[in-house]
């Protein structure tokens, strides 16, 4: 029994030997594999960067992907350069295209430690551009190196990968929290019309029947400015026919006329007064004013109707055929181009319609949100008492037609008031909701990304105000959050899209 104790401790220890020694092995081989990460941002690229711990004398791997802004897609083309300075002494390496797609893969040996930085000199076929790292550190042993990019590894808490190669093949994008002036939002729905001075109603200007001179003249047809687009006749009517007071006023004329040149030559030679002339003369001019009315756009069809402007038919109100009155209203054309958008708010609101400046506008068909100065929109009214009929306040604004906004339809519209107060306000896209319990993915580095939840205040269609959860100084997704979020619930990558070191 003594003896198989005894072998049963030097089993034991042999086996703690063993497992101390392996243990030992691994951690060597987990300092080789230990990596430093680097992120930078210029005006036009993304740099995300992994790179071997650099130390004097040791060749460096700096697997670098690049990608273009504002649109985080691959840079596919172009020569690169990248130079490390420390104290004065550089060491550079320069490629004439990328590695594979949006990835450069330099190796570089440092010939001096200290504190520098990386300079990347990018040359593409429009332009040159630079990117730069600052407080890049050379170390000048090996295990003082790891040891701090050791330290730099960041925890994996919440996280989730998601690799440049995946954030390519999808609309994707990060940015800053934004801090600025934002008040009070009233969200409410408004009516389409066109404005004043946008469409025209066309009237009848003589009794008589409709003859289109087109069987498409529909509503929605697009007509020119001086196109025929009917004739009104009145010459089968028995009474108050157009066509014969046109033969009347015609033949009138023709009379007034020979009589005022016959009497004008015989005033030459005193034989007519002076009185009788003048008469002539007016009656002349009255029928000659009278005349030239009806002849306007007169044909043998009967009176011409043109349009006024360059638009579309947005109501027809007659048919072919039809009897009309003159001063009866016949279509409107419009030319969607400036749109009134009218909304009604309740009264709690109303002390503050004073201080709305801007607005936001959602389209309920396409779910496009577009801003005030994207279509050149302004506040043109508001009411300073309620409905009798609903006792809501009214306000009104108008707006340029750059989006697909139809005439007639309704809108949902966030009227933004004047403010002092600062906030952190993020895009709507960013923002994904679970039972009511709201979270963005915050940015670790631009492969590795942590899901935080957040407290969120008022929104204005486009950005959503952020009271807790995060600074203004973390970088979130702002497109693609929802891949990260399936990437995360998955719990794996892509096969094909990882680094090839």
């Amino acid at each position: 029994m003594k003896f198989n104790v005894i072998l049963f401790a030097i089993l034991a220890l042999f086996f703690a030997s063993c497992s101390s020694n392996n243990g030992q092995k691994i951690q060597d081989i987990s300092h080789d594999e230990v990596k430093i990460q680097l992120t930078g941002y210029s005006n036009e690229f993304e740099l995300f960067a992994e790179a071997d711990p650099l130390v004097i004398g040791k060749t460096s791997n700096i697997l670098s992907h690049f990608s273009h802004l504002p649109n985080f897609q691959a840079l596919e083309k172009g020569s690169m350069t990248i130079r490390l300075i420390v104290k004065g002494n550089e060491v550079s390496q320069t490629l004439s295209e990328p590695t594979r797609k949006g990835i450069f893969s330099f190796e570089l040996t440092p010939k001096k430690d200290g504190l520098g930085k990386l300079i990347f000199d990018i040359s593409t076929e429009t332009d040159k551009f630079q990117l730069i790292v600052p407080e890049i550190y050379v170390f000048a042993e090996e295990k003082d190196a790891i040891h701090s990019a050791e330290e730099s590894i960041f925890s994996k808490t919440n996280t989730t990968v998601f690799t440049k190669e995946q954030s390519w093949k999808i609309k994707f994008a990060t940015e800053n929290p934004k801090v600025q002036p934002f008040g009070q939002v009233i969200k409410t729905t408004a009516l389409v019309q066109s404005a004043q001075g946008d469409e025209v109603l066309i009237s009848a200007r003589i009794n008589g029947i409709v003859k289109l001179t087109t069987e498409n003249i529909l509503e929605g047809t697009r007509v020119s400015k001086g196109q025929e687009i009917f004739s009104i006749s009145g010459q089968d009517l028995a009474d108050n026919n157009s066509s014969v007071r046109y033969f009347e006023a015609k033949n009138n004329f023709e009379k007034t006329q020979a009589d005022y040149e016959r009497l004008s030559e015989l005033a030459k030679d005193k034989i007519v007064s002076e009185k009788k002339l003048l008469e002539a003369k007016n009656q002349y001019d009255n029928a000659k004013v009278f005349f030239d009315n009806l002849s306007k756009n007169f044909n043998s069809n009967g009176k011409s109707v043109k349009s006024s402007m360059n638009g579309y038919v947005k109501q027809l109100f007659v048919k072919n055929g039809q009897y009309i009155e003159a001063g009866q209203p016949t279509m409107i054309i419009s030319q969607n181009k400036t749109l009134l958008l009218k909304a009604e708010v309740q009264q709690k609101f109303a002390s503050i319609l004073g201080a709305v400046n801007s607005a936001n506008i959602r389209s309920l068909h396409d779910n496009k949100t577009y801003s005030f100065e994207q279509l050149n929109g302004k506040i043109i009214s508001f009411g300073r008492n309620a409905n009798n009929e609903n006792y809501l306040v009214p306000i009104s604004l108008q707006i340029d037609n750059v989006g697909d906004f139809i005439s007639g339809g309704f809108v949902e519209l966030y009227l933004k008031s004047l403010t002092d107060v600062q906030a952190i306000t993020i895009p709507n896209s960013s923002l994904m909701e679970e039972q009511g319990v709201y979270s963005v993915f915050i940015q670790i580095t631009p492969e590795l990304f942590e899901k935080r939840e957040v407290v969120i205040g008022g929104t204005d269609g486009l950005r959503t105000e952020i009271l807790k959860g995060i600074t203004a100084l973390e970088r979130i997704v702002t497109s693609g959050a929802i891949h990260i979020k399936l990437s995360q619930a998955s719990g794996t990558l892509d096969a094909n899209s990882g680094h090839n070191h």
